[in-house]
């Protein structure tokens, strides 16, 4: 007898980017530039205050929407970065960022509702929205002749019907490395308020930006309750892709709905890692992991730049934001079938842009989070084979 599975579940494939690290594996010798993370491992002092509440015993059931101190230190946090006042219940600690865009969803949407997702993406903000069985439009920023991306209202305007309940939209972009400018953060929420639809803001990268210490964002502008999700995470600024910590700032009105479907996914992120995010927001040493990562990233991108001269059929591109370099190649069609032969023929695994929503197979995206002894000898392969 046929298991009674939904369409949208029988027709996942696998994660595009999951399917080439499964190759790489395979081949071996591979450098890994595949993944949405660099190679420093989670800086010292964070992993031992883990291992100190580990020690104390810190292994019980918790509060489902993070612990009070973590909270606490999420809002010091954000109201110092932006210079606002964010009510405390307006944070919830759910688990991974990828939980807080899924109970987001759960908020937001139902079977036939879509959701607008501003493109290139990350792969699994769709994979995610097909989960949930709500349809996804995309509208895609353009790119101009210097490489710069921009965002197109009108684009947005154009796929909003009745059944759309959000806007997705990610600053500093993964892959694109685009960064939202306030004016165009300010003209996204009035139409998000005019028509009555949500913001999901993912702000994940936001001070890994190369021109100041933070990111544009929409705290800086929504009302407490304003219909707008701020995803935040401990990934990237602290080399803490492993431990599944991340948050989500939402209406006010939203904080025990939120705890309660914490509860139903997980019943609550792992209750001492969140002392190593703690220690992550609460010790000096964690602002100077962030600038340090950030001059590591800077040192990464311009040896992209550099290597990308030695191709011709490399366009021009800017990265403002992130460590990911999404390269255009003039006369790809097959990015997935690129990033095979680059992998044999180079030694060097690298996303398909095929992964990042639909008009993107002629681009790859590469990570530059590396050590550059490593990055350098990648890069040269991976340009020339071009």
């Amino acid at each position: 007898m046929k298991a009674p599975i939904r369409p949208e579940i029988r027709q996942m494939g696998l994660n595009p980017i999951g399917e080439i690290a499964q190759l790489a594996w395979k081949v071996g010798g591979v450098t890994p530039l595949q993944y949405g993370e660099g190679d420093l491992a989670t800086p010292e002092f964070i992993r031992e205050a883990a291992k100190h509440a580990l020690d104390e015993g810190k292994t019980f059931y918790t509060y489902t929407n993070g612990i009070p101190e973590l909270r606490a230190a999420l809002k010091t946090y954000t109201d110092r970065l932006y210079d606002v006042d964010i009510a405390s219940e307006r944070i919830s600690v759910p688990g991974s960022a990828m939980l807080a865009i899924t109970v987001t969803l759960q908020c937001l949407t139902q079977t036939g509702d879509n959701i607008i997702i501003v493109s290139p993406i990350w792969t699994n903000i769709i994979l995610a929205a097909a989960a949930a069985g709500v349809a996804v439009r995309f509208a895609p920023l353009t790119k101009d002749e210097s490489g710069r991306w921009h965002f197109d209202l009108e684009a947005v305007a154009a796929k909003c019907d009745a059944r759309t309940k959000a806007i997705f939209i990610a600053s500093p972009g993964n892959p694109t490395g685009w960064v939202m400018r306030r004016a165009e953060q300010e003209n996204l929420l009035a139409f998000a308020r005019e028509q009555g639809v949500a913001l999901i803001a993912d702000e994940v990268y936001a001070r890994l930006i190369y021109d100041s210490d933070v990111a544009p964002s929409f705290l800086e502008i929504a009302e407490d309750e304003d219909p707008v999700f701020v995803i935040n995470s401990f990934s990237k600024n602290w080399a803490m892709t492993g431990w599944r910590i991340g948050w989500v700032t939402a209406p006010k009105s939203l904080f025990i709905p939120l705890q309660t479907l914490s509860g139903i996914a997980n019943t609550g992120a792992t209750t001492f890692a969140q002392y190593g995010a703690l220690a992550a927001l609460t010790d000096p040493r964690g602002e100077s992991f962030i600038e340090m990562m950030r001059e590591r990233c800077r040192r990464g991108r311009a040896l992209v730049e550099k290597a990308a001269l030695q191709s011709n059929r490399v366009k021009p591109m800017r990265i403002e934001g992130a460590f990911y370099a999404y390269v255009e190649i003039d006369g790809i069609s097959d990015s997935k079938a690129l990033a095979k032969r680059l992998m044999t023929e180079a030694k060097v695994a690298v996303a398909p842009g095929s992964a990042f929503g639909p008009g993107n197979d002629n681009f790859i995206r590469l990570c530059f989070a590396t050590d550059e002894k490593i990055l350098a000898p990648a890069l040269d392969r991976l340009f020339s084979a071009l």
